[in-house]
C-alpha cells in the first residue's frame, strides 16, 4: 500500500509545489487541521498530508494505518480527504461554497472559494467518525 505515513518533510514537500497560491492554501490547512486534530502534520505515502491516524481491519484478514483527516495540494485542485460526503454533512455542506467531490475526497480550486468555518466543522465530524473497518 503506497498511503503509509512516513517521515518526509511536510514543509520540504510544500516548498515544491510549484503554485505559490497552493503553498499558502496548504501552510494554512495545516494550521486548521493541527488545531482541530491535535496532531502534527504528517507525510502518507508520496503527496498526502495527514492528520491523526487509525487502525483498521477488514474481514478477509488485511489490516493497515490510515490518516484520519488530510489533503493533498494537486495541480488541478486541492484534495480534501475529510469526509465531506458523509451522510452527517448533509446539512451543512451546501454551505461550503464552490466545491466539487470524487468518491472519497473533496476538491477546492483554493481557499477562498469556500467557508472556512463549515470547512472547519466538517473536518472536526470527519475526524471524530468512526472509520470504515476501524478496530
Amino acid at each position: 500500500m503506497k498511503t503509509t505515513e512516513n517521515e518526509v518533510s511536510v514543509l520540504d514537500f510544500i516548498n515544491a509545489v510549484e503554485d505559490e497560491s497552493k503553498r499558502k492554501d496548504s501552510l494554512e490547512l495545516i494550521k486548521i487541521m493541527e488545531e482541530i486534530t491535535q496532531s502534527p502534520a504528517k507525510m502518507w505515502g508520496p503527496a498526502i498530508i495527514g492528520f491523526g491516524k487509525y487502525h483498521y481491519k477488514y474481514e478477509s484478514g488485511r489490516e493497515a494505518d490510515m490518516l484520519r483527516v488530510g489533503f493533498s495540494p494537486r495541480k488541478d485542485a486541492m484534495a480534501l480527504y475529510i469526509g465531506a460526503n458523509s451522510e452527517e454533512n448533509l446539512d451543512i455542506i451546501s454551505n461550503l461554497g464552490k466545491f466539487k467531490t470524487g468518491k472519497s475526497c473533496l476538491y477546492v480550486k483554493k481557499l477562498s472559494d469556500i467557508n472556512i468555518e463549515v470547512l472547519k466543522e466538517i473536518t472536526k465530524r470527519g475526524f471524530a467518525r468512526k472509520q470504515f473497518g476501524e478496530v
